[in-house]
């Protein structure tokens, strides 16, 4: 989960195409941008015409700039999209847009706002670089739990006062990679308005500690998706039973699946990434937010 485990399966995953990092890091961004040109690929009912912009947040850490994309007309369930270790790039804007376009109002969030503006990195490749990871651990480090809850908390009240918003419909939230407890975190944050959290190949979801996501489902009001990569489960195979006791023992329905793709397989611009499972998770996804939000 973005740890030395997959960082060697990136490079198996390079050495079967016969491309060095770098390589894959210039060959993808390139093949990423030609695949973005339809907005809404992918997602079950895309295709709304969508207006975007980058906005500011005030949070009780500072200020968190981020990506606000939804339909150009009407109001819609918000939803809070928080992308995996890399942060918010291009590819991410692109998922988000795709998600606007099925009907959502998506505000894609920096985590690294503390640190510095979007983009901190401009593709996941860069990541696996030794000079990118320097980098972020800093950054990494500053994101907390309880900061987490707090900037949940500023972004929900965002979204709710804008008018593509419905405030009369439940908010959503998914996150992917680290952003995958980030989500849950989310509806912890804000049980009466977080009624959906999706979790595409999320990581650090069983820990050992008090307030590990899967033992504060208790706490929210939300139904769940935990979408897992087929490495992730054959590193961890107890995560996914810890997470079904704990979804039953809290009351909260969800749908756990492993996926025959490994981690990573949402990410546009990812070498693990999967087209046919990601659209498979994608649907899933827009089932469970047309069914709870």
């Amino acid at each position: 989960m973005c740890d030395k485990d997959t960082i060697a399966d990136f490079d198996r995953a390079l050495a079967r195409r016969g491309l060095s990092r770098r390589q894959f890091a210039l060959a993808g961004t390139a093949a990423f941008l030609a695949s973005c040109a339809k907005a809404g690929e992918g997602i079950p009912g895309g295709g709304n015409t969508l207006t975007e912009q980058t906005v500011t947040i005030a949070t009780p850490d500072g200020k968190a700039d981020a990506f606000f994309v939804h339909p150009a007309s009407g109001r819609h369930p918000g939803i809070v999209m928080w992308p995996d270790i890399a942060g918010l790039r291009d590819a991410s804007k692109e998922m988000g847009r795709r998600l606007a376009a099925a009907g959502f109002a998506v505000l894609v969030v920096n985590q690294y706002y503390r640190n510095a503006r979007a983009p901190v990195l401009t593709s996941l490749p860069e990541y696996f670089t030794p000079e990118a990871q320097v980098r972020l651990q800093p950054m990494r480090d500053a994101i907390t739990p309880a900061g987490t809850v707090r900037d949940a908390t500023a972004f929900e009240t965002f979204l709710d006062g804008q008018g593509a918003v419905d405030p009369a419909r439940k908010i959503g939230t998914c996150g992917y990679c680290m952003g995958g407890p980030f989500a849950v975190r989310t509806a912890v944050a804000v049980p009466a308005r977080v009624g959906a959290v999706a979790s595409m190949h999320g990581a650090w979801l069983v820990t050992d500690q008090p307030d590990s996501p899967h033992r504060i489902l208790k706490d929210s009001k939300a139904s769940y998706l935990f979408a897992i990569g087929q490495n992730d489960d054959a590193k961890a195979p107890g995560d996914k039973n810890a997470l079904r006791e704990a979804s039953k023992a809290a009351g909260r329905p969800a749908e756990i699946e492993v996926y025959p793709a490994d981690h990573g397989w949402c990410a546009l611009d990812a070498p693990f990434y999967d087209k046919a499972q990601s659209d498979r998770a994608n649907a899933r996804m827009i089932a469970l937010f047309n069914a709870a939000l």
